[in-house]
């Protein structure tokens, strides 16, 4: 996957923004990013970490940049606030959402929203599905099968959190993908599951929406950690432009995959309007 990744921004590499100039690790990986011709980094050093920040954000907006990652040294929330306030949200999209894309035994999905939003009400987790489909499109030219995930599959369970995803469900009708739910993860992926349960999917999903925050990065880092698969963000959704973070445990060549899909990200123009 991340070949791929490195092919296509090597193609068409673009200005990514660096505020963390400073940081050893940021530094490495700009080496390697220059080395591999991936992208273009433009290095921010002067200043406070929020004025750097603040002035690479302007740099995108301006379109003196194409991209920024950021986050190796401080919270996302700098960064979602810097980036509201000076590039925006699409028009008709009402938040930012953080995606995880993972490579789970040479299958690839996109996890979401395990970053950004605690408890997304249904409008939110239908927007979250909808940015998840177009991000896994866009990196992995592949269409999207998106799984709105629950406890319950088909009414099999009650309670609140279920009623959520299935007012979810009325409302991501609206959006030009593919989405089954409310569904079961086990019957998400697993084709024989899917079936035995009477999933309206055929068990063969690729972008899979978590009800609430809790459940998708405790979901994600398990999948990572116990299984020794890739998991490349948050990718931050919902923006004009593309603007990324970083963990604050990332190595240098973490960053420099963040930095090969913010290039890639930046090569595609947003595609819908509302």
């Amino acid at each position: 996957m991340l070949k791929e990744m490195y092919a296509r921004a090597k193609k068409c590499p673009k200005n990514i923004v660096f505020p963390e100039g400073n940081d050893n690790r940021v530094k490495k990986a700009i080496e390697i990013i220059k080395r591999k011709k991936i992208a273009i980094p433009l290095v921010l050093k002067t200043g406070t970490i929020q004025e750097r920040l603040n002035e690479g954000m302007e740099m995108v907006a301006k379109d003196q940049a194409d991209g920024l990652i950021s986050g190796a040294t401080h919270p996302t929330s700098w960064i979602i606030l810097s980036a509201i306030k000076h590039i925006g949200l699409i028009p008709g999209i009402r938040k930012i959402s953080g995606a995880f894309l993972m490579e789970i035994n040479k299958r690839k999905f996109i996890f979401a929203d395990c970053a950004v939003i605690p408890t997304p009400n249904p409008k939110e987790l239908a927007e979250i599905a909808f940015l998840s489909a177009n991000t896994f499109e866009s990196l992995t030219k592949e269409k999207a099968r998106v799984a709105m995930l629950s406890y319950s599959t088909n009414g099999s369970g009650k309670g609140k959190p279920v009623d959520i995803v299935k007012k979810a469900m009325e409302i991501v009708k609206k959006y030009p993908i593919n989405v089954v739910g409310e569904i079961q993860a086990d019957a998400a992926v697993i084709p024989e599951i899917a079936k035995r349960k009477g999933a309206k999917g055929k068990g063969n999903a690729n972008v899979l929406i978590f009800p609430d925050l809790n459940s998708g990065n405790i979901s994600y880092k398990l999948v990572q950690r116990l299984t020794n698969s890739k998991a490349i963000g948050p990718l931050l959704q919902g923006l004009k432009k593309p603007v990324n973070d970083l963990s604050r445990g990332s190595n240098a060549e973490e960053i420099v995959d963040v930095a090969a899909i913010t290039c890639v990200q930046a090569q595609k123009k947003w595609k819908y309007s509302f």
